[in-house]
């Protein structure tokens, strides 16, 4: 499966999670169903997942989580808040380089309406 089949069931079933449950709860709650949901898909998910800093010959194991890695692929990073800003951007960006995943999205599910919460990142993604 590639990386933008992946997405599209990732962006399909956050939709699905947010018209059921609606806006404004806390994003470890929406990280825990969209995991449910996403491996009731059959997708290989993990969640909190640590992504190490390497810098020259010194290693942070704990320095970042990513919310949730879906098929060792695609970073999902939640948000429920007003409004996504330019450094929740920068740090699912950040996460793509450090991992060297090719797509994430960030889903803010504090959004009146899920589509306006959903901001597609990529790293050297090709079609």
């Amino acid at each position: 499966m590639t990386e933008n089949e992946i997405g599209a069931l990732i962006v399909d079933t956050a939709i699905r999670v947010h018209r059921e449950l609606g806006p404004g709860l806390l994003e470890s709650v929406y990280a825990v169903i969209l995991e449910y949901e996403l491996k009731q898909r059959g997708l290989q998910v993990k969640r909190e997942v640590p992504i190490p800093i390497v810098y020259k010959e010194i290693q942070f194991d704990e320095s970042f989580r990513a919310d949730l890695i879906v098929e060792g692929k695609v970073i999902v990073e939640l948000k429920s808040v007003e409004q996504v800003t330019a450094a929740h951007k920068k740090q699912v960006q950040t996460y793509l380089r450090l991992t060297g995943c090719k797509l994430g999205y960030l889903l803010n599910f504090g959004e009146e309406l899920m589509k306006s919460g959903i901001t597609r990142c990529v790293n050297h993604l090709e079609s």
